[in-house]
């Protein structure tokens, strides 16, 4: 059985976070799209390493937070500032 409550709730929440990174135009770094996968594939083998949250026996990763950092990812690429 799938729990809603923090894969949404986490989902949400990195959404805010990452609709707040702001990309300063004078800054010389820039992030191509495989350091977002890169950083998609560590944020999976840490969640992987994290376990699901106590109790529940959906997945075998925490799905809380992954759903976060997909949020933060989303919320960039949406509203790249």
């Amino acid at each position: 059985m799938l729990y809603l409550g923090p894969t949404l709730f986490g989902f949400i929440l990195g959404f805010v976070l990452g609709s707040r990174i702001k990309s300063s135009p004078d800054s010389k770094i820039h992030f191509p799209i495989s350091s977002y996968l890169v950083v998609l594939i560590a944020a999976l083998f840490m969640a992987w390493q994290i376990g699901p949250f106590p109790y529940y026996t959906d997945t075998p990763l925490a799905t809380g937070f992954v759903a976060a950092i997909i949020g933060i990812l989303a919320g960039k690429v949406i509203f790249d500032r």
